[in-house]
């Protein structure tokens, strides 16, 4: 399976248009415990991303993420911009100047860019923030490296994992972030930057699924 630069600009349609969709869900998971704005932040923030896409249509996939982080940044208001930002411009650095993508380098981008987010919002596991989501999935993916397992059945556990970790901080207690500023008041809520990472993992398990079928055909 394969990884092609068409791949990475159809999931990042298929992430803008899932949470456009979800956009109110997410603003409602952060009324609980934050400001009330990731859905409509993160919605604009991809809106501005498929915008750009068309100008990087025909670069390289480090060059389609770089260019996703930094609009990200600079269009995303609140945590999660500089968070998702930093993800897909550490991803960027680990693909830079591939026009396709094994499976094994795709893992390696997406631990750069948990590292990537775990060192811009100094957090760790625990804490009820997008890592709780992030990670369950990654550790599935390094687990199955080497083994015979084809990639798509081990990304389906890996979403399966994400989806886990997302409803893992319903009983957690904030530790960073706005939601940390509640205290105890903040169990009992779904962490909302989890519940994205979730959507996101969601378009991405949709891209592998339609490599693997092209790959399939040839």
């Amino acid at each position: 399976m394969l990884i092609t630069a068409g791949h990475v600009i159809r999931f990042l349609e298929r992430v803008a248009q899932i949470i456009h969709t979800h956009r109110d869900e997410l603003t409602l998971l952060d009324a609980n415990i934050g400001d009330a704005d990731h859905g409509t932040n993160l919605d604009r923030g991809f809106a501005a991303v498929v915008s750009k896409l068309p100008t990087v249509a025909d670069k390289d996939v480090g060059t389609i993420l770089k260019t996703t982080g930094m609009t990200l940044i600079s269009t995303v208001g609140g945590a999660s911009g500089p968070l998702y930002g930093t993800a897909f411009i550490r991803a960027a650095g680990v693909l830079a100047g591939l026009e396709t993508v094994n499976p094994e380098q795709l893992v390696a981008a997406l631990e750069a860019a948990l590292e990537g987010i775990q060192t811009r919002g100094k957090a760790q596991r625990g804490e009820k923030t997008m890592i709780d989501a992030i990670a369950p999935g990654i550790d599935v993916l390094q687990a199955a490296q080497g083994t015979d397992e084809p990639f798509l059945a081990v990304a389906e556990r890996a979403l399966a994992a994400v989806e886990a970790g997302m409803q893992a901080t319903i009983p957690m207690l904030a530790t960073k972030g706005r939601a940390s500023y509640l205290g105890e008041r903040s169990i009992g809520f779904q962490d909302p930057g989890a519940t994205s990472s979730f959507y996101i993992a969601q378009a991405l398990f949709t891209m592998l699924q339609e490599a693997a079928a092209q790959a399939d055909a040839s």
